[in-house]
């Protein structure tokens, strides 16, 4: 069928598809693959099939924190841009990026350090957030892991893919391995993105209508 005769929903029904075909035999668990699978649409990367980690908790715990009305937090403006207003509307949660707030550059500033270590700390500060999406800052992974060391604050969730060449996959293998005891979602390598915690937030936030 040509794909200019299709509607929107109806491409998308055929991408996934095409993905199941793709992917084959695999050992993601039903909570999971639908993330995974979104992943895969967004990107059309097939790695991620491989070097993405879910923590067996970080399902259960995101739709209860969406459930809960929770409040979304990002990195970036273009992470935020990426999450469907619509379905956070619905469930209640607010979606904040505190990275271009002056008053973020003023502590930035002042402290010696980047806005996005300024507006990471500023976010842990808010009790309401309970979902962490972190898709371009290393800096910012670091900091709310420094965060969440000190007891400041303690995320339902956080999804961090940093994408790049510096700090990227060094602050998710410190994630990873650092015993934060935290439900997070992550990947393996220099890949990432903006776009891909988007897609991430979306699946979970469509799982919460299952």
């Amino acid at each position: 069928m040509d794909s200019r005769a299709m509607a929107p929903h109806e491409i998308e029904a055929a991408s996934f598809r095409i993905i199941e075909e793709e992917a084959g035999s695999h050992d993601w668990p039903s909570d999971q693959w639908p993330v995974v699978r979104r992943v895969i649409h967004t990107t059309a990367d097939f790695e991620y099939l491989h070097n993405l980690v879910i923590t067996p908790d970080a399902i259960p715990s995101a739709l209860a924190a969406l459930k809960a009305g929770r409040g979304i937090i990002t990195d970036t403006t273009m992470a935020l841009a990426g999450i469907r207003k619509d379905l956070a509307a619905r469930l209640g949660c607010s979606l904040t990026c505190h990275v271009a707030d002056p008053q973020v550059a003023d502590a930035a500033s002042t402290i010696g350090c980047t806005r996005a270590v300024a507006a990471m700390q500023r976010a842990c500060r808010e009790n309401s957030n309970g979902i962490f999406v972190i898709g371009n800052a290393p800096t910012a992974l670091f900091e709310l892991l420094a965060q969440v060391r000190g007891a400041v604050c303690r995320p339902a969730l956080v999804i961090a893919l940093p994408v790049g060449f510096v700090g990227a996959e060094e602050s998710k293998n410190a994630l990873a391995l650092g015993n934060f005891q935290i439900p997070f979602i992550t990947n393996i390598g220099r890949k990432g993105g903006s776009n891909v915690v988007a897609a991430v937030m979306n699946a979970l936030m469509l799982a919460t209508e299952g």
